[in-house]
């Protein structure tokens, strides 16, 4: 027989491999072709249609060809730092899975600091990102690394205090203890000015349209991933949208009640509502134009912070009086 102690660790690493074959196969590969089929719906075309049923095998056809292309690093480069910065930027954005509630009784792990685990995971992705612009020794990439790290700045302050809010609310920093606060009222009603800035910020933490500027190819040539090939470009793409469904499934516990649900709570309500949200960022994707640079800061500094300030002391001056 074994010991508790081992049944414990092998139900842990269990819950690991579960919740990374799901994020992995079920959302961040078929993000790649959800990505392409959405698109295709707003603009009136067909998408992915011949590479397996649906073109839903077209994402490995991708794999394989990015496998074969040849890896070029620049002369001028920082071998470690060009290696490690694809690498860093989606092992941050999986890290972050090991604090979501998934269901009342799966989850690999409950910390009375899941926010702030969060929180600190987004940042390293971010800090990968500003490591792979200077890291190259090329100066587009270098534009795209600066634009990271002040697009940081400005939309992590306002993230974190909507954050706050929440955690007012439910008088703890714990998803778990934040999703079992919603059994009544999901926060996006009691709390939607923290849901606004959140849903906006989140569209800038991920670098997705209208707030993709660290990327930008219009103006900077793609940014931080200009001088990366084979793999290693595409290792940033998969951090990229392995981003967007560690920030649908925050958003999904912070602000949509995680798994309750108006039947019986679980983890399907979990999956549809982040499945909801991921296509409300694809469809803004290919909807709204690209913002300019000034306005993006303007809206971070002059509008997030201040609104998610506000509802911040009100939230608070409410709880201490009722």
């Amino acid at each position: 027989m074994l010991s508790p102690e081992i049944l414990s660790w092998i139900w842990l690493i269990a819950k690991v491999l579960i919740v990374l074959v799901v994020v992995m196969v079920g959302f961040v590969m078929n993000m790649v072709w959800a990505e392409r089929k959405v698109s295709a719906f707003i603009q009136q075309r067909r998408g992915p249609n011949r590479v397996g049923p649906m073109g839903l095998i077209q994402v490995v056809a991708d794999i394989l060809k990015m496998a074969f292309k040849e890896e070029v690093i620049p002369r001028e480069a920082d071998r470690l730092i060009h290696f490690l910065a694809p690498c860093i930027i989606f092992t941050m954005a999986i890290t972050a899975l090991a604090v979501i509630p998934y269901d009342p009784w799966f989850y690999i792990t409950d910390v009375d600091f899941g926010i702030l685990f969060v929180v600190a995971a987004a940042s390293m992705g971010t800090y990968a990102v500003m490591l792979a612009g200077w890291g190259t020794g090329s100066k587009y990439p270098l534009f795209g690394g600066t634009r990271s790290a002040a697009q940081l700045i400005s939309y992590e302050v306002p993230m974190l205090l909507s954050m706050m809010s929440v955690a007012v609310m439910a008088g703890s920093l714990s998803l778990q203890d934040i999703v079992s606060a919603q059994a009544k009222l999901w926060f996006c009603v009691s709390q939607f000015p923290a849901f606004l800035v959140y849903t906006i910020a989140m569209f800038a933490e991920t670098n997705r349209l209208p707030f993709d500027m660290p990327e930008a190819e219009a103006e900077i040539a793609t940014g931080y991933m200009a001088e990366f090939s084979s793999l290693r470009w595409g290792w940033f793409y998969a951090g990229e949208y392995a981003n967007m469904v560690v920030a649908s499934f925050v958003m999904t516990s912070l602000f949509l009640g995680g798994w309750q649900g108006p039947l019986a709570p679980g983890w399907w309500w979990f999956l549809l509502k982040a499945a909801a949200v991921l296509f409300l960022m694809l469809w803004v994707r290919w909807t709204f134009p690209r913002v300019r640079y000034d306005q993006l800061m303007a809206l971070g500094w002059k509008i997030l912070i201040p609104v998610a300030l506000v509802n911040l002391i009100a939230t608070a001056t409410l709880k201490v009086l009722l």
